[in-house]
């Protein structure tokens, strides 16, 4: 199948001093719809304003030269999308079962925005929460709180599904296999909810799930591990049997283990950890090649004494080889915490720049989407003008397909005052980006200016590409890459004016 893209390129001068930027680099932000924390806004709002309020997230971060949006679209037993699998979200449409009004297909909707802005859509779901309250008379009757009553656990203010039932793993991997097959995502992600949260005084009642389930003399923190264990593999098994190339990521809670319960664990003193108290290993995932990412949340400031961000994303660094790691942060603290090292505009920017001089740290992932819109503007600058002052490419899996990827065929280059559209063609099967470099005068890669989303099914896209004066001198190169990172060789194009 042909594809045809046309560029529509404006020329600006730009007069800023240029920073070493990574070529490579994940730039992430969590987009939550659990209660409404980032969108929509309102669930009673109409169409056009989600709408607008969801452009709002996505041109913000574009600007910003991120390349990810990692959407929430399975909150708590419900949907983002129509499926017979859960019902539409409360968080969505108002009432729990109530389909969107005036918007058929929002995540097909979704998807579309942010690949049009060049970048990737990971979806987010929640695997294990069935409930956010225990007001269970506002779920709709297809909800598995009434489908499948013996698969809920009730703990604390919540309802659980029971990791520990065969039947609930296979329903998860059937929901993650219906999002692969019919949804163009570029990742599946799940974030830190494995087993809930320690409830002080409050038991996770699976006894007669682990007598039955539980191998001869297992543990039962052992075999709550080996369930969460046997999702993860079963999901990254579905997801590379249909589409290889869609990746699996999780973002697990900050710190392993601490030191003082295991000398391989971090220098720190977490109340709660994944491994212990959430039932969750991601360094057994990571060496057994199950994820293609790892985004630890390292919520702390550099230097809080109970759990450093410098201590907690050094020990990831140290432990997770196998694997692109990229460092969870958290904006949302900013001037809105009781560390006062969040007062300060420089705490972010200092975490980006540790990230960096990591070699094994791949990137960052923001949460959430609205902790730097409309505020902290001292910060999004500083931000800009030093760490995303260019676009970076996404990260490609440490295994991925090794394939040949063409050079795109240039097929006309119009120009227009004050600017120029590029026709393109190229043939390929796989969703790919189209790269858009500076380059010397010998046509060498200088820096990344901007990417463009194609996919499969896609003949036109449609970006603005803002050039200084000297890539009027030297002119631009152009390549494809595929969804495993594999790249063509530069295609240079003149542009100069007459």
């Amino acid at each position: 199948m042909q594809k045809v893209i046309s560029i529509l390129s404006c020329f600006l001068v730009c007069s800023c001093a240029v920073h070493k930027i990574p070529e490579t680099e994940f730039r992430g932000v969590w987009v939550a719809t659990v209660v409404n924390i980032d969108w929509p806004k309102h669930a009673d709002d109409v169409t056009s304003k989600k709408k607008e309020d969801f452009l709002q997230i996505l041109d913000f971060y574009e600007q910003l030269n991120f390349n990810a949006a990692v959407v929430q679209i399975r909150t708590a037993g419900d949907a983002f999308y129509k499926t017979d699998l859960a019902p539409w979200s409360k968080y969505l449409s108002g009432k729990e079962g109530k389909s969107p009004e005036d918007f058929e297909n929002p995540l097909e909707w979704m998807i579309g925005e942010t690949h049009k802005r060049g970048m990737e859509f990971h979806a987010w779901l929640n695997p294990y929460r069935a409930t956010f309250d225990l007001d269970t008379l506002a779920l709709d009757t297809s909800h598995d709180f009434y489908q499948h009553p013996d698969w809920m656990v009730k703990y604390g203010k919540k309802y659980y599904y029971n990791p520990g039932l065969p039947e609930v793993q296979q329903k998860f991997v059937d929901i993650v296999e219906e999002l692969v097959t019919n949804y163009p995502v570029d990742a599946i992600h799940f974030d830190d909810y494995f087993y809930p949260y320690k409830v002080e005084g409050e038991f996770f009642d699976d006894d007669d799930t682990f007598r039955i389930h539980a191998l001869p003399n297992q543990a039962l923190e052992d075999w709550r591990r080996s369930n969460v264990d046997s999702l993860v593999k079963s999901v990254h098994l579905a997801i590379k049997k249909n589409k290889p190339w869609v990746q699996f990521g999780i973002s697990p809670f900050g710190v392993w283990k601490n030191k003082s319960t295991d000398p391989k664990g971090s220098d720190t003193k977490a109340g709660q950890t994944t491994y212990e108290d959430l039932y969750a290993d991601p360094l057994l995932w990571i060496k057994k090649g199950w994820l293609d990412y790892l985004a630890p949340q390292a919520y702390w400031s550099m230097d809080y004494p109970p759990a450093s961000h410098r201590n907690v994303v050094s020990w990831w660094a140290n432990n997770s080889q196998n694997t692109n790691l990229y460092i969870g942060n958290g904006p949302y603290k900013i001037r809105n915490n009781k560390d006062r090292a969040w007062k300060r505009k420089n705490e972010i920017p200092k975490q980006l720049s540790f990230s960096r001089e990591l070699t094994n740290v791949k990137g960052n992932i923001f949460f959430s989407a609205k902790s730097l819109i409309g505020q902290h503007e001292d910060v999004t600058k500083k931000l800009q003008k030093k760490f995303y002052r260019y676009p970076s490419k996404n990260p490609s899996p440490l295994s991925p397909v090794q394939r040949i990827i063409s050079q795109p065929k240039i097929d006309s280059i119009i120009k227009t005052k004050g600017a120029v559209q590029i026709n393109i063609s190229h043939r390929d099967s796989i969703p790919r980006f189209v790269n858009f470099y500076s380059v010397d005068k010998s046509n060498r890669k200088k820096h990344l200016l901007e990417r463009g989303y194609l996919e499969e099914s896609q003949n036109v896209i449609n970006t603005g590409l803002k050039l200084q004066k000297k890539h009027l001198k030297n002119g631009i190169g152009i390549s494809i890459n595929d969804a495993y990172g594999n790249e063509s060789d530069i295609v240079p194009i003149k542009l100069k004016t007459n």
